[in-house]
């Protein structure tokens, strides 16, 4: 069975322009990438939570506050190059991206080295326009700026 994931796309409007709110992959793989090694915030959830419960609660646990309170924009499911199937929502509002402060995930690095490091999941966080998040979201995340667009 797939792994399903649900996230949350914040957005505001600059001078009439969206701008989404994403996060810089934190751990050592993603340290030195800038194009493509950014993510909405997300995460994975069980049956039994619902997508937005979980967009909601990834949000406060990869950027350290709850998510600004509004109406949540359903953009839809799509299925990620390996499977795993994410649930994006939008909701309007703004975020003091320099708060942003994640929780942590534990891996071994350097990989066979016996050495276990604690590592933020999200490093940053960032607003972005909307050309300027095209290129640095991972590819399959793309697909959710276009359905914002046409939601807004």
């Amino acid at each position: 069975m797939a792994k399903l994931a649900a996230g949350l796309l914040l957005y505001r409007l600059s001078s009439g322009e969206p701008e989404v709110l994403i996060i810089h992959m934190g751990g050592p793989f993603w340290a030195r990438m800038d194009e493509r090694a950014w993510s909405i915030p997300k995460g994975e959830y069980v049956e039994g939570e619902t997508p937005l419960a979980a967009a909601l609660r990834e949000f406060g646990e990869e950027l350290g506050s709850p998510a600004p309170e509004g109406e949540p924009i359903p953009l839809g499911e799509i299925r990620q190059p390996k499977g795993k199937r994410i649930t994006v929502y939008a909701v309007e509002g703004d975020f003091d991206a320099t708060t942003a402060k994640s929780n942590t995930f534990t891996l071994e690095w350097p990989k066979g080295s016996g050495r276990i490091r604690e590592y933020p999941e999200a490093d940053r966080a960032e607003w972005f326009d909307i050309r300027t998040a095209r290129e640095k979201l991972v590819k399959g995340q793309v697909p959710f700026l276009d359905a914002l667009l046409a939601r807004i």
